[in-house]
């Protein structure tokens, strides 16, 4: 498989591009995922011309707008640079599988910045580039750097990329009825782990060639709101019992209890999910089943990543 097209903050891979001339290089990133990731990097900030180093810039709340202003010198407002930035990359920006940004960052962070009011900051704001090119592109996963520690965090940001990647390569195939119900066949069970997978099958339910665009559109628009959602362990238990039942012709008395011990031990936190699967794996091995080999619940990214193995 190729590597994956993400944007990044440049930062984040090293670049001196900080406004004290430094970088906030994060060893996960450059290390493990640039395996799997294809890194397009952005600075906004230098992009705009402030330089490196530079003056340090804040959001504060005027007349009911958020600005990014200089902190020592509030005359200099960047807010409308940065947004016509994001605007200027939008078609780079559409490319991309994911986008990787530096918390915290009045022109990057995606949640939480500080705002000033008067005096007083507030944590409940968006970069305002990472604003803006959120808005331009309502399929893409995106995430802060910070946010990858959690493992729950991460391996919902992967998963959603490898999707979205997907769902890019069926339509540079050329997208027909047929392969977009077979995609939805093939991710049902992942859908599953994250909510109740019904009104997307719905949704195709009267999908014709004429309908087809419009269907398509909404279908993944739909998906990918779906999937932001942390996939829980209960919805987990859940999916694994609906596979199990695939095998229950399959199975000796032996077999079963052994599999429903092992789901169980998932289920009271004793096991990662890794253990149930490596299971269910073995056993589809022996009596292989099409719909399971189809889909991509038990191998929904490369197993190197071991996302799995921490859930």
């Amino acid at each position: 498989m190729k590597k994956i097209p993400i944007g990044i903050s440049s930062c984040l891979l090293g670049q001196n591009v900080r406004f004290d001339g430094g970088h906030k290089r994060d060893s996960y990133i450059t290390g493990t995922l640039t395996e799997y990731f294809d890194f397009h990097p952005f600075c906004p900030e230098v992009e705009i011309g402030l330089g490196t180093p530079r003056p340090t810039i804040h959001l504060v709340k005027i007349d009911n707008a958020i600005r990014c202003v200089g902190i020592k010198d509030p005359e200099m407002d960047v807010t409308e640079r940065l947004r016509s930035r994001a605007e200027y990359q939008k078609d780079l920006h559409a490319d991309l599988c994911g986008y990787i940004l530096k918390k915290d960052s009045p022109s990057c962070g995606m949640e939480r910045v500080k705002v000033y009011v008067g005096a007083q900051p507030h944590k409940d704001g968006v970069g305002i580039y990472a604003q803006e090119m959120m808005r331009n592109n309502p399929l893409l996963p995106v995430e802060e750097e910070g946010r990858l520690g959690d493992p729950g965090l991460r391996e919902n940001f992967i998963q959603r990329v490898y999707v979205l990647y997907r769902w890019k390569l069926m339509l540079a195939e050329g997208l027909t009825p047929g392969s977009l119900t077979n995609f939805h066949a093939r991710h049902k069970l992942i859908i599953m782990s994250h909510e109740d997978y019904r009104d997307l099958g719905q949704l195709l339910a009267g999908l014709t060639k004429a309908n087809l665009a419009d269907v398509a559109e909404q279908y993944i628009l739909q998906l990918m709101t779906t999937l932001k959602k942390v996939a829980t362990r209960k919805n987990h238990v859940n999916v694994l019992q609906h596979i199990q039942g695939y095998l229950k012709k399959a199975l000796s008395a032996d077999d079963k209890a052994e599999l429903c011990e092992v789901i169980e031990r998932y289920r009271n936190g004793y096991v990662p999910l890794i253990v149930p699967l490596t299971l269910l794996k073995h056993h589809f091995r022996k009596t292989p089943d099409p719909y399971i080999e189809e889909s991509y619940y038990m191998s929904p990214y490369p197993q190197e990543l071991q996302l799995i193995n921490q859930l």
